[in-house]
């Protein structure tokens, strides 16, 4: 009678510690993908401002008397192994500024101060077959900016 009421015991205490493990192994998974999205979601996040400030600097170094910049894609870190893809767009305000089509927003600009305003529409989005994420990062990003 007493070896089958150890065995029972015995029995029991080995499937409380393969519940406490189990319970463990999937809060650790689940700590890690959480890392995963916030460390993903915060590098996109500046990725927005530096694909911004990339913007800029195209529009102040192209002569907007002949054309004008639309779009703009990068692929970051690299264009084999990418893991953020950024899409920027940019539309126009101002006089002198030829060739935009329907980037083109207002051209009847008054003051000197609002000539050559642009709306930079950025969105960065991360991929899923190269990252292994399960649910999509994206982030948008809008400024008015005088290049």
């Amino acid at each position: 009678m007493r070896k089958g009421f150890s065995l029972i015991t015995a029995i029991i205490i080995m499937m409380a510690v393969s519940l406490l493990m189990t319970m463990m192994i999937s809060l650790s998974s689940s700590t890690v993908k959480t890392t995963t999205d916030m460390y993903l979601k915060e590098q996109a996040q500046l990725l927005a401002r530096s694909a911004t400030e990339y913007a800029l600097l195209a529009i102040s170094g192209h002569d907007n008397t002949k054309n004008c910049i639309k779009n703009i894609n990068i692929s970051y870190p690299n264009s084999t192994t990418v893991t953020h893809e950024m899409n920027i767009s940019i539309l126009y305000m101002g006089r002198g500024i030829s060739n935009c089509g329907s980037h083109l927003l207002e051209n009847n600009v008054t003051t000197d101060d609002s000539n050559l305003t642009a709306i930079i529409d950025v969105i960065v989005s991360v991929r899923a077959d190269t990252t292994g994420i399960t649910e999509p990062i994206r982030i948008h990003r809008r400024t008015i900016q005088k290049p």
